[in-house]
């Protein structure tokens, strides 16, 4: 399994984020200790969408993180960012072009069912999100919920697993028993008034230990 530059993929959303800016809003979870971010913002269009991927990938810079432009890998290499996420269905194709553009950069590809994380890493991704392992209000069209054992049968196909959807500290132990290894969040960042606590809070949750017997 490729190792992820953190368990905590943030996932970005402006149109939720309420009173605070998207820069402000990652910039607050910069400073809780996020190391990963997941600039997706797909329904802009070229230079309003380059020029916020830009200012976004500020504070993760600033902090040594990780920042992955979503569905462009020709834009993601314009910008150095540090690697691309692909849309579900992506094919081998696409995954090699975007190896080519970032031959150092972290792939990571959008799957919704265990088909779809055995096709990613035979052509070469580097991780999958699969998503929705939990009811959520983030991602309503694509199906019913998961649950954890999609996280275990995906897991065996050796692709590093990043759960998405509905994942709260609650339930972050129960993704990570599972074999996942990181979970991403939108909602639960993008809409709250403090995101840099919620950030901690799920921090904190990935770092627990389970107690012994």
């Amino acid at each position: 399994m490729t190792a992820l530059p953190s368990p905590l993929l943030v996932v970005t959303d402006r149109l939720a984020c309420g009173n605070l800016s998207l820069v402000a809003t990652i910039d607050s979870v910069m400073a809780a200790g996020g190391r990963w971010v997941w600039f997706r913002e797909r329904d802009m269009d070229g230079g309003d969408r380059l020029g916020l991927a830009v200012a976004v990938m500020e504070p993760v810079r600033a902090i040594g993180g990780t920042f992955s432009l979503g569905g462009d890998a020709a834009m993601a290499a314009a910008i150095d960012a540090d690697g691309v996420h692909l849309p579900g269905g992506a094919a081998p194709d696409e995954i090699r072009r975007a190896r080519d553009l970032l031959p150092d950069g972290l792939i990571g590809i959008s799957a919704h069912s265990l088909r779809e994380v055995e096709a990613a890493a035979r052509a070469g991704a580097d991780y999958c999100t699969l998503s929705p392992i939990f009811a959520t209000a983030s991602k309503p069209g694509y199906g019913p919920a998961l649950g954890t054992e999609a996280i275990r049968s995906a897991s065996a196909s050796g692709m590093s697993i990043v759960a998405l959807g509905g994942i709260s500290p609650d339930t972050v132990g129960d993704c990570r028993d599972a074999g996942a290894a990181g979970i991403a969040i939108m909602g639960g960042l993008m809409r709250t008034a403090d995101p840099g606590a919620a950030a901690l809070d799920l921090l904190q949750a990935l770092n627990q230990r389970p107690e012994g017997p």
